[in-house]
């Protein structure tokens, strides 16, 4: 019998939290931890309670202190650890780094790369550019997009600019900017939406749903053209990060996201790839904050993807729209520098 891989298990072993972590998710917390073992095994470990901080259950959110003891249970992994890079090597990655600097550094990440790899993802975002970037100690996630969602992500090359920023998306102080393209007529200006999330995982996979259990998620959206009568290009302005937070709260208002697989509408969706659509309609096109130890504003923004704005002509230019709509469409979309700026 041919064996493809060894495999080792380690016995239980305990973690203290160094001062360098503190601050941390606890899922991310371990995804350093156990480096090699796919993100939907570590969710199950925590929900099993087979991990255990200071001998008791803690929820993947819960944020680790300095001097914290994590238990870490016995786990089969591959022997080497992290994947090894593609063949093609990682060139397309290093062309899509639109900011760099001693401490953080933003990706146009791409629609179809996952964040992080795991059990059905071979090579994620962080794990790419922890092979082209293997010089600093820290190279951390700041936040997470979808899998589908296109646009920028920021990743720390320092543990004290990762501990910054996750306290300032605690308190609010990040402003993260979303086109969409939407189905039917969204209203004029700005409509607030604030309703309460919740999610639940089956094998890795999320899904998510208005209720009231949940917890508050507020998001903004504003229209920047109606597209005849069937579509609408927004503006999205989150105050929270939930998870599907924005496609939740678009379906719930009765407009989901085009190309949403999960929440969307399958007709709306059918009409759209005929026009060339093959992904979900959702950018991440601008992040702005401001560094609190020295005052200094951060801005960064990434222009709509090309594969985007054909749809939006196509379906400007198609039938069912009003032949005004083209114009308008060209006049009133912002564009987004294409650069990182200070």
């Amino acid at each position: 019998m041919k064996v493809s891989a060894r495999t080792s298990r380690p016995a239980v072993s305990h973690k203290e939290v160094g001062a360098d972590a503190a601050g941390q998710r606890l899922d991310n917390f371990l995804l350093t931890a156990l480096k090699g073992v796919p993100r939907s095994h570590v969710y199950r470990l925590i929900r099993s309670g087979q991990v255990r901080v200071n001998s008791g259950r803690s929820a993947p959110s819960y944020r680790v202190k300095h001097g914290d003891r994590i238990r870490l249970p016995p786990v089969r992994y591959r022997e080497g650890g992290a994947p090894k890079p593609p063949a093609g090597g990682l060139d397309w990655l290093e062309r899509r780094i639109v900011y760099e600097d001693a401490r953080l550094l933003v990706l146009d990440k791409p629609a179809g790369l996952a964040v992080h790899g795991g059990s059905r993802v071979a090579l994620g975002c962080i794990e790419a550019l922890r092979s082209l970037r293997p010089e600093p100690k820290t190279l951390e996630l700041v936040h997470r997009l979808d899998r589908a969602t296109s646009g920028c992500l920021l990743v720390a090359k320092r543990r004290s600019a990762l501990r910054t920023l996750h306290a300032l998306l605690r308190e609010g102080q990040v402003d993260k900017h979303y086109f969409a393209l939407l189905k039917g007529r969204w209203p004029e200006g700005v409509t607030r939406i604030a309703e309460p999330l919740v999610t639940t995982r089956r094998e890795g996979e999320a899904r998510v749903k208005v209720d009231r259990s949940g917890k508050l998620a507020t998001s903004e959206f504003r229209l920047i053209e109606r597209i005849g009568d069937s579509a609408s290009f927004v503006d999205i302005a989150i105050g929270t990060g939930r998870t599907h937070q924005i496609r939740v709260h678009a379906a719930h208002a009765g407009h989901p996201i085009a190309g949403d697989d999960r929440y969307g509408d399958r007709q709306f969706n059918a009409r759209l790839e005929r026009l060339g659509l093959r992904r979900m309609f959702l950018h991440a096109h601008s992040v702005s904050f401001e560094w609190p130890d020295t005052g200094e504003e951060f801005s960064v923004s990434v222009p709509l993807p090309d594969e985007l704005k054909r749809v939006l002509d196509e379906l400007s230019d198609d039938r069912s729209a009003r032949p005004a709509a083209r114009g308008r469409r060209r006049a009133a979309s912002p564009r987004p520098r294409s650069k990182a700026g200070r």
